[in-house]
C-alpha cells in the first residue's frame, strides 16, 4: 500500500491522527495491511518508541529545530527478528508467497530495479559535498528540500509498524561499519538478514536497541510518496532516494526495491574507505582452497561477474562488493544478491541450489505448482536472488582473502572486436578501469539488434560519490605494493558481431579463467601489441584440459578471417577506438594515461 500525501499540512494531519489511534490500538493485532495478522511462530510484541529514537541526531546548527522534531513521533518496531519471524510477518502482511523451493517470493510493484535518476546527495556548503563527484550519477538535492522530504517520510511513518535491523557492512573488524535499516516491509528486513553482517560475524555482542550505536541509518518508506512536491523539491518523480553524509542518514521513499539499500550503502563507503586509503570495489572475488591466493573480477551487469566467479575448483569470499586494505580482501556484505534471469540447474548448480529456505525472489514468475520459471521475463528481466553467502556450498566463511596476484577486468564486446583475453600493464589497467567498458545489444521488435556501447568508470559508475581518479590512483598503488597481474577477459563476441559473428563459449572463457587463477597465463608468450587497440595476448594458452586454446581464439582479427569478414575488421575496430577516445576526452581524463588506450578518430 503506498501513502499519497498531497502536501505536507495534510502528512503533519494524518501523523497526529495515526498516533492517536495507535495510542488506543494494541499494536499485536494489526497487520501491514490494516487487517488481522496471524502471530508469529515465536511471538514477539513489537517496542513503541519514536523515530528520533531510532535515527542518529543532527548535529548542532546542522538542521532546524523543526525539522529535527519532526521525527518525535509513535512508532511500534520489530527488532532484528529471526529468520522464522520475519518469513510469518511476510506472509501474514501480503508481502509475500513461499515457492515450492521453500524461497519467499515477492513483487516489488512498479520499481523492479534500482532508479538512478531519483537518488540525489545532500549538497551542503562546507560539508561531505566537497568530495563529491558532482554530475548526472551524484545529482545534488539542497539542505533545505531535503529536510522537506525527512518531514514528509516521519510524518508518513507515524503509527506505523516496522522493522529495525541492527548489524554491519563490511566483514572486517578494522574497517566494519555500524549500520541501521529501518523499513516499513518485512521483506526488506528479511533482505538485511540475508545480505548484511550480523554482529557475531565480527566477534560482537548481540546487538541491543539502546546499545547499538550505528555510524550511519537507512530509512525506508517505500509506503511514502512525494505525489505533491516532487518538482518543488527538485526531484523528478515522486520517489526518492537521498544520501546526507553529514547527517548520517538516507531517505527511500516510494520504492521498496531492495536494491536501493543494498546500493546505497555500497556508495557510502565508496565515500568513506577510499579517504581511509581502503579501496572499495565492484567486484567478486574468490580464494583457493586453502586460502593462500585470490583473484578479483571486476564487471559491469552481463559480463559473466557471478557465472564466472562460481567455481567448484575454488571458494567464493563475495560476489559483488569487496574492499582491498593492508591485510588482504574482504567482502563488504553477507550474502549475494544475483540476477536469476535464465538461471538453470545445468548451467549455474550453486546458485541454482542456493535459493531455497531463507533466501528471497524478486519478481520471479512462479508456475501453477509454485516453481520459479526463471526464463520468465514478463514481470522484468530484472529478477533477482538474495540469499546468505553460506547457502552457496564453495565459499569462504571468514569472507576474506589475501592480497589477490591476479585481477579479471570484464567486458562484453558486442562489437566483436576485442581479444578474447590481453594481459594489461600496469598503466593500461589503470586506463581501462577508469574507462570501464562493455557494449551490450538491445534488441527491437523486428529482431534488429545493435551493440549499445557503454563507459563506467570503475566498472561501477553509480555507486562511486567520489572523483574516478580517486579510486584509480589507489588501485595502481596497490597493483604495484602487491605485483599483480591485470587482465581484459573478453566475454562477448568473436569473428564479427551479432548476426555475423559468435559469442565466446563459456567453456573457453571458464578455460582462460583458469589458466589466470593457476597462474598459467602469467607464463605465457605474449603477442606484440595489436596497432588499434594496443592490447597484447598470449600467442598459446594451456586450456582447462591441458590442451592449447587455439590461436584463432586469442587474435580477433583471424576470426573475422575465417568468417570471410577481414577486410571490415579494421574499420569496425578503429570505430569501437574512437569510442574510448571520445569518452576519456570528455572525462576529462589524464593525458598522461591516454597513450595506453586504443587510437582512433573520436567517433
Amino acid at each position: 500500500m503506498v501513502v499519497v500525501v498531497r502536501d505536507l499540512e495534510t502528512a503533519r494531519d494524518n501523523a497526529r491522527k495515526a498516533a492517536a489511534v495507535l495510542q488506543g490500538v494494541p499494536a499485536a493485532t494489526e497487520g501491514g495491511d490494516g487487517t488481522s495478522a496471524s502471530p508469529p511462530p515465536t511471538p514477539a510484541a513489537p517496542v513503541r518508541t519514536t523515530l528520533a529514537a531510532l535515527i542518529p541526531e543532527a548535529p548542532p546548527g546542522l538542521v532546524p529545530p523543526h525539522v529535527a522534531a519532526a521525527a518525535d513521533v509513535t512508532v511500534e518496531i520489530f527488532y532484528n527478528l529471526t529468520l522464522p519471524e520475519v518469513q510469518q510477518h511476510e506472509l501474514d502482511r501480503g508481502e509475500a508467497v513461499r515457492a515450492a523451493n521453500g524461497a519467499m517470493v515477492v513483487h516489488t510493484g512498479a520499481y523492479t530495479g534500482r532508479s538512478p535518476k531519483d537518488r540525489f546527495i545532500v549538497d551542503r556548503a562546507g560539508g561531505f559535498a566537497q568530495h563529491i563527484d558532482w554530475g548526472e550519477v551524484n545529482q545534488p538535492i539542497s539542505p533545505s528540500n531535503n529536510d522537506a522530504l525527512f518531514e514528509l517520510v516521519t510524518a508518513g511513518l507515524a503509527g506505523k509498524h516496522l522493522f529495525v535491523f541492527d548489524g554491519y557492512v563490511g566483514a572486517s573488524t578494522i574497517s566494519g561499519r555500524r549500520v541501521r535499516v529501518i523499513t516499513c516491509d518485512a521483506y526488506l528486513h528479511h533482505f538485511c538478514i540475508n545480505m548484511l553482517i550480523p554482529p557475531a560475524a565480527l566477534g560482537e555482542p548481540e546487538p541491543t536497541l539502546d546499545a547499538f550505536d550505528p555510524e550511519y541509518t537507512v530509512l525506508s518508506a517505500s509506503c511514502v510518496t512525494d505525489e505533491a512536491g516532487w518538482r518543488q523539491h527538485g526531484l523528478h518523480s515522486a520517489a526518492f532516494i537521498t544520501m546526507d553524509f553529514d547527517r548520517r542518514l538516507t531517505l527511500i521513499g516510494g520504492t521498496k526495491y531492495s536494491g536501493e539499500i543494498k546500493k546505497g550503502l555500497f556508495a557510502c563507503l565508496n565515500a568513506w574507505l577510499p579517504q581511509e586509503g581502503r579501496l572499495s570495489m565492484h567486484c567478486a572475488a574468490t580464494t583457493n582452497q586453502t586460502g593462500t591466493d585470490s583473484v578479483l573480477f571486476f564487471g559491469l551487469s552481463g559480463t559473466g561477474k557471478t557465472t564466472l566467479s562460481s567455481d567448484p575448483s575454488r571458494k567464493l569470499i563475495g560476489d559483488d562488493e569487496h574492499a582491498w586494505f593492508d591485510f588482504g580482501v574482504y567482502n563488504l556484505e553477507w550474502g549475494c544478491y544475483c540476477k536469476t534471469l535464465g538461471l538453470t540447474e545445468a548451467r549455474e548448480p550453486d546458485l541454482y541450489h542456493a535459493i531455497k529456505d531463507g533466501s528471497i525472489l524478486e519478481n520471479v514468475v512462479l508456475d501453477s505448482k509454485g516453481n520459479p520459471v526463471y526464463s520468465d521475463a514478463s514481470l522484468t528481466p530484472n529478477g533477482r536472488a538474495s540469499y546468505p553467502m553460506h547457502f552457496v556450498l564453495a565459499h569462504e566463511p571468514s569472507r576474506r582473502g589475501p592480497h589477490p596476484h591476479a585481477i579479471i577486468f570484464l567486458t562484453s564486446d558486442a562489437f566483436g572486436v576485442f581479444p578474447a583475453v590481453s594481459r594489461l600493464s600496469p598503466e593500461q589497467a589503470s586506463y581501462h578501469f577508469l574507462s570501464g567498458y562493455t557494449a551490450k545489444v538491445a534488441g527491437t521488435e523486428r529482431g534488429i539488434v545493435e551493440p549499445v556501447p557503454t563507459f563506467s568508470h570503475c566498472y561501477g559508475a553509480a555507486f562511486m560519490p567520489l572523483r574516478p581518479g580517486v579510486y584509480g590512483d589507489l588501485l595502481a598503488k596497490k597493483m604495484r605494493e602487491h605485483n599483480t597481474d591485470v587482465y581484459l577477459l573478453n566475454t562477448g563476441w568473436t569473428g564479427g558481431g551479432p548476426g555475423v559473428g559468435h559469442r565466446f563459449p563459456l567453456a573457453v572463457t571458464r578455460a582462460l579463467v583458469t589458466a589466470i587463477v593457476t597462474g598459467a597465463m602469467a607464463k605465457a608468450t605474449l603477442a606484440q601489441a595489436d596497432p588499434i587497440f594496443r592490447l597484447r595476448s598470449p600467442v598459446v594458452v594451456p586450456g582447462a584440459a591441458g590442451e592449447a586454446i587455439p590461436a584463432g581464439v586469442l587474435d580477433p582479427k583471424a576470426a573475422w578471417v575465417a568468417n570471410g569478414k577481414g577486410d571490415e575488421y579494421d574499420a569496425v575496430a578503429r570505430r569501437v577506438a574512437g569510442l574510448f577516445v571520445k569518452n576519456w576526452t570528455e572525462r576529462g581524463f589524464s593525458a598522461e594515461l591516454a597513450e595506453y588506450g586504443p587510437v582512433g578518430e573520436e567517433a
